[in-house]
């Protein structure tokens, strides 16, 4: 067994049966049976009409102790203070360390990083190191495991927990992603890490160029596969799996798994153990979902309102880049401390506003839904869809950042009069209830010098003619606007005060107008796309 029973529990059976995926004999059950169409070996079976691959929750006689894993590593997690499994770690680690794939679906704040962390570090904590191999001219010790994430924030949170239960080993990890030092990370490289955690892109660049060796890889985690093949990463994985060798080990994470992802994934694993925690096919249970009919021009006094009555961290979410822009300046004229991140920011940009807002040095994080997959923060309060969804998945992903690890959390939907009904189809979809509410039409209306972005890309005619610099941190944003005379170009912009979508605040250009990229168009001849 891998896992030992406590001395003296009464409930020791059950358990046992229930990490390991099968729950008790405690009498008659209805059986369903479904087809397997991973290729697990086995008919999944479905009792009292819950479904087989639910997960029971972790008893408390379970510990990290009673895994079969080395003492050292034991001694490493209490010192991190990780002394009870989640559930998703209860079930996915006894098949790891026995070498059995794993396809688990697993919301994010779930657990799960540990979950594939623990047997890895094992596996190579006590397998002999295999004999150092040719890179080049160099010889170098092998890569052994490595983890493939869709976002350099959740690489880099990874390997942070990475380091906390094996702080020895920093050294022999390296972070491959973009928006980092090229040179630092091939150095690295060239060192000869045992862990490499990555990014796809980067990583089959590296591979292309023969910058790196995967064929010693044992252990291989893809997380989040359902966002990776939402960001076009595919071809990328595909390549990467092909430089694996055959014998591997693999671990698969997916938030949701329809028919599509199982078909890709099935390519990935052999005979997987399927796990199913906290699957976000519906939203959090103890999130409550509430629903506003607004105006567009009263969102802002609406978070205004929200901010000054509720206490809390807030996530806003707008459809756009330059929503965020705009909805971050505005709120921190009103003098809250806000924290913008989208893909126009930079790594260091993006890293500062993260660590402001988890740190509590800004109150409010507004993001886009890109931007935001890496996001793991714990002890949101609230979650603000400023701008609707446009897909329940979506949303579904929005408002799983709130209520996490045991805790409640709020979830509002700003929904405009004409985006009820899709709002509705998004209730039916997801089998929830929103708690709608009206507005107060006292609320006062945003006054602006163009009209109001509204997260559409038909609406993104015209952009606020103002100039912003990013603050020395990368945290907030600073007012620079020179005055100007009025354009004659016709440019949307104005002249030379247009934002780009591409390239940041305000960037001036000289000779002519700087009419608005963010989808919109420019009139007249001077007006041009920003760059």
């Amino acid at each position: 067994m891998v896992l030992r029973p406590r001395q003296g529990s009464r409930n020791t059976p059950a358990s046992q049966h229930r990490l390991a995926g099968r729950p008790p004999n405690d009498g008659a059950r209805r059986r369903i049976h479904k087809k397997d169409p991973l290729n697990t070996g086995n008919t999944a079976v479905a009792e009292n009409n819950v479904p087989a691959t639910t997960a029971a929750p972790t008893t408390p006689e379970v510990f990290f102790n009673d895994f079969a894993i080395s003492q050292q590593l034991k001694d490493r997690l209490a010192v991190a203070k990780y002394i009870t499994p989640t559930p998703v770690q209860a079930r996915a680690i006894p098949p790891a360390l026995e070498g059995r794939d794993v396809l688990a679906t697993a919301a994010t704040g779930t657990g799960k990083t540990l979950s594939f962390l623990i047997p890895m570090i094992h596996r190579m904590d006590v397998n002999p190191a295999p004999a150092p191999v040719q890179q080049g001219k160099r010889t170098i010790k092998p890569i052994r495991s490595l983890i493939l994430l869709p976002t350099r924030e959740l690489a880099m949170q990874v390997l942070e927990n990475y380091s906390k239960i094996q702080p020895q080993a920093k050294h022999e990890s390296v972070l491959v992603c973009g928006g980092l030092s090229e040179g630092a990370q091939l150095d690295a490289l060239r060192r000869g890490p045992r862990l490499v955690v990555a990014t796809p892109g980067r990583l089959e660049d590296y591979l292309k160029r023969g910058e790196i060796s995967l064929r010693n890889v044992e252990m291989l985690v893809l997380d989040e596969v359902d966002r990776m093949l939402d960001m076009g990463f595919l071809p990328a994985i595909r390549r990467i799996v092909g430089a694996l060798p055959k014998t591997r080990q693999t671990m698969c994470y997916s938030a949701t798994l329809d028919a599509n992802i199982t078909e890709i994934v099935r390519d990935y694993v052999n005979k997987p153990v399927r796990i199913e925690v906290g699957t976000t096919s519906k939203p959090n249970e103890r999130v409550e979902l509430r629903a506003h009919i607004v105006m567009q021009d009263q969102k802002l006094s609406l978070l205004e309102k929200m901010l000054q009555e509720e206490a809390g961290t807030y996530l806003v979410f707008s459809r756009t880049k330059h929503g965020a822009d705009r909805i971050g300046r505005k709120l921190e004229k009103l003098g809250h401390e806000v924290s913008i991140i989208h893909g126009d920011r930079s790594q260091s940009q993006r890293s500062a506003a993260l660590k402001a807002f988890a740190t509590g040095k800004s109150r409010v994080l507004v993001a886009t839904d890109v931007a935001a997959r890496g996001i793991d923060i714990k002890h949101i309060a609230h979650v603000v869809n400023y701008d609707l969804p446009g897909a329940s998945d979506d949303f579904v992903h929005r408002i799983g950042r709130t209520g996490r690890a045991s805790a409640t959390g709020i979830a509002t939907t700003f929904v405009m009069p004409q985006e009820r009904s899709d709002a509705r189809k998004m209730e039916r979809e997801l089998k929830i209830q929103f708690d709608w509410r009206d507005t107060d039409k006292n609320l006062a209306k945003e006054e602006r010098n163009s009209p109001i972005d509204t997260g559409r890309a038909g609406d993104l005619m015209t952009l606020e003619t103002r100039a912003w610099k990013t603050s020395p941190d990368g945290s907030h944003l600073q007012d620079t606007t020179v005055p100007s005379r009025s354009s004659h170009g016709g440019g949307r912009g104005g002249n030379g005060g247009g934002s780009s979508n591409g390239g940041g605040f305000g960037r001036r250009r000289p000779g002519g107008s700087g009419g608005s990229s963010n989808g919109g168009r420019s009139g007249g001849g001077a007006g041009r796309r920003g760059r």
